[in-house]
């Protein structure tokens, strides 16, 4: 009889022991699966709202403007996702509340003076990985040519749907203190390029009454 008891209990336990493992298992499949399928569904729509009201600022490109045989030339120095370059969640934030302020007519962000240089040093910090073996050049001694660029951040509305997206803005310093075309409108490669001209135009206004809404980046190559 005891033996008996011994051997019932035994299989109890067994039983037990094996129902809680499965349980742990289906508790925990389940939990993945409604993980995977919330976040699915969260980035659908996310990524749904961002086409609808035509927002695409979890990414900053920085571009380069040229101006060089009578025209406009936009060039792409980089483009990141918005984290890798604000490394702070209150900054992405300051950063978006910047970039929703913007109008087609002021497409330069407003942002607070007290964090101008700080949301700004985060690109400028980007942008200059992509210019250090010019530095070591002249470190080294060797021949470079030096410009200097003014960093600025907008957030153009352009395109016929008024498409809005982060952006920083490079050019020479010297051109922003005396911009070429305040009323004139350089040759374009794009059609769609002269909005561009007009945020440059308000980037030269704003360079001459409040100068801390830019950094001046040196580069050498």
């Amino acid at each position: 009889m005891i033996l008996l008891a011994l051997t019932v209990s035994g299989d109890e336990v067994a039983s037990a022991y094996t129902s809680r493992i499965l349980t742990t298992v289906l508790v925990a499949t389940t939990t993945s699966a409604a993980t995977f399928a919330f976040t699915w569904w969260w980035a659908r729509r996310r990524a749904l709202q961002q086409w609808h009201n035509k927002e695409f600022l979890d990414r900053i490109i920085v571009s380069l403007n040229i101006f060089a045989d009578g025209y406009l030339k936009i060039r792409t120095v980089l483009e990141r996702s918005i984290e890798e370059v604000f490394l702070n969640k209150v900054a992405i934030a300051k950063v978006w509340a910047g970039a929703r302020a913007t109008t087609v007519s002021s497409p330069v962000m407003p942002i607070p003076r007290e964090d101008r240089w700080f949301l700004l040093n985060f690109v400028l910090n980007a942008v200059a990985e992509h210019f250090v073996s010019g530095h070591i050049r002249r470190d080294a001694g060797l021949p470079v040519t030096t410009v200097r660029y003014a960093l600025f951040l907008t957030c153009e509305l352009v395109g016929d749907e008024r498409i809005r997206k982060v952006r920083a803005m490079l050019i020479r310093a010297d051109l922003l203190a005396e911009f070429p075309h305040m009323d004139s409108m350089p040759q374009l490669e794009n059609p769609w390029h002269a909005d561009r001209i007009v945020t440059l135009r308000r980037a030269a206004e704003l360079y001459k009454k409040e100068p801390d809404n830019f950094l001046v980046l040196e580069v050498c190559v």
